[in-house]
């Protein structure tokens, strides 16, 4: 995938899983609330004719409120429908109806998602009292799976890196014990003992992954095994894992520790193995961040020093998270001047007087503060990167910089 490919699919699903989580946030009364979901291959003319059936028989719903809802909801969809000539490639989803607002009151919302993520593979129609969503969540899950094994001879880990987050799962320790042989035991026997116990405790680890992987071994993209040497090697060239996870080992790795966080060691060392995979393409974008904030002088962060640079066109590579959930309000003061701030995407927009002469505003403007920084961002011929937040420094940008930072082209003194 290129790099503009790479953009244009975190901007995707950026956009839908801010609609998602509107829709979530709807309620509606009974089953007023209709979510249609159309495949790739279906015709349009046969979805127009299905709701129009709908449409007949919600005639007989007894409520007469709800059945006013239905119907309209169900016009909004065909009046929708008519747009379109054929379906898009990857399918399309409408949601429509009358949703509580409180003290009685409902309104009537309508949202068409075309073109989703990945092609729709089932067509649903379903009224609820809430939006029928899980479909596409699972489209926004974690693209990638591979399975995670660090041992040594004292404990292992194993666990997931599901796209790019990393997820423990089961831990083991061992009764081997140390080389020297307790008083009484022949070098032999405590050989063998020895010999046993780890025999036994590999046994252990590759049940464990066994319980975990082998029953998704068909949505398995590979296999990861770290640890110090020999204890990796002998793991191995012993077979003790079940044969197909055996196939799917894609490379084994020198790893320090083989607690949890040696998950993360081994996703780390097996970086060129997972080179085209999203969790070391962040990876690499915040190492790049954290080498120029403290080596370098082509770093900016937060939300002003950030807009400031893009607006001058210096952020080679915008960086926002994933999580990242705020609203951008600009205020122009009769004077030409404007301020910038982040505020909370429910909270009333503050009051405020202007920074350089101390005016109230003439006008101001509100909205998605990732959308207004991607509309500079694009301006500029500037990359965007959506990091996560399911690793270290990933969780840092949003935490500690505000999620929001940029690697510059040159040095501004912003």
């Amino acid at each position: 995938m290129s790099t503009q490919q790479a953009e244009q699919s975190d901007r995707k699903k950026y956009e839908f899983r801010r609609v998602i989580e509107d829709l979530k946030e709807y309620e509606g009364s009974g089953t007023q609330l209709v979510s249609l979901y159309i495949t790739p291959d279906e015709q349009i003319s046969d979805n127009v004719a299905h709701i129009n059936e709908e449409y007949s028989e919600a005639s007989n719903i007894k409520s007469k409120q709800t059945r006013t809802n239905v119907q309209d909801a169900l016009k909004s969809i065909k009046d929708r429908l008519r747009y379109y000539d054929t379906v898009p490639e990857n399918g399309m989803v409408l949601f429509s109806g009358a949703i509580d607002t409180g003290g009685g009151q409902t309104e009537m919302v309508t949202r068409v998602l075309e073109d989703p993520p990945q092609p729709i593979h089932s067509s649903m129609y379903r009224c609820s009292s809430e939006f029928v969503t899980d479909p596409l969540e699972e489209m926004l899950a974690d693209q990638g799976l591979f399975g995670l094994v660090v041992l040594d001879r004292r404990e292992a880990n194993v666990g997931w890196l599901k796209g790019k987050r990393i997820e423990p799962v089961k831990s083991a320790s061992s009764l081997v014990p140390g080389k020297q042989r307790k008083g009484g035991q022949s070098a032999q026997r405590f050989a063998r003992l020895r010999l046993e116990a780890i025999d036994n405790f590999y046994q252990e680890v590759a049940g464990m992954a066994d319980d975990l992987m082998v029953p998704e071994r068909h949505d398995l993209d590979g296999v990861l095994v770290g640890g110090p040497s020999p204890t990796k090697d002998e793991f191995l060239d012993g077979d003790y894992l079940h044969h197909e996870l055996q196939e799917k080992v894609i490379g084994k790795f020198d790893v320090a520790y083989t607690d949890e966080s040696g998950l993360s060691d081994l996703v780390d060392a097996a970086s060129d193995a997972l080179a085209d995979q999203e969790v070391m393409q962040d990876k690499a974008e915040m190492e790049e961040f954290f080498a120029e904030l403290h080596g370098g002088d082509l770093a900016t962060y937060g939300f002003g020093p950030t807009r400031e640079n893009l607006v001058l066109g210096s952020v080679d590579r915008l960086l926002i998270s994933e999580d990242l959930r705020k609203d951008a309000v600009t205020y122009h003061c009769p004077e030409g001047h404007e301020d910038h701030e982040l505020v909370d995407p429910h909270a009333e927009t503050p009051d405020h007087a202007c920074e350089e002469c101390g005016a109230e505003p003439e006008t101001v403007e509100r909205g998605d503060a990732i959308d207004h920084l991607i509309s500079i961002a694009e301006q500029r011929g500037t990359e965007t990167r959506f990091i996560s937040s399911d690793f270290e420094k990933g969780e840092q940008l949003l935490n500690a910089f505000g999620g929001i930072a940029g690697i510059l082209r040159y040095s501004t003194g912003v």
